[in-house]
């Protein structure tokens, strides 16, 4: 069961992953279209910030952490069924 769940947050966690970057070089972009006064989708991109990308980001980290967890909390019930037989 552990495994099954760790599996799919490391799937979702790629997909995440893609959807940050993809937002990272929009904004890249969309700013140097801004600053030379070339419509590159500045305001769409602004837009979704904080609906789409804020949280995003922030289930990118705690979906990290939280796999962080689980992998260290296996590794020490492994540790410890070891040391008893």
């Amino acid at each position: 069961m552990k495994e099954q769940f760790t599996t799919w947050l490391d799937r979702f966690l790629v997909a995440d992953v893609f959807v940050v970057l993809f937002a990272f070089f929009w904004f890249a972009i969309a700013l140097i279209g801004k600053s030379s006064g070339v419509n590159l989708g500045w305001e769409i991109w602004y837009s979704l910030w904080e609906p789409v990308f804020t949280p995003a980001i922030g289930i990118l980290m705690l979906g990290a952490i939280l796999s962080w967890v689980i992998k260290k909390i296996g590794t020490f019930f492994q540790t410890e069924s070891d040391k008893l037989g």
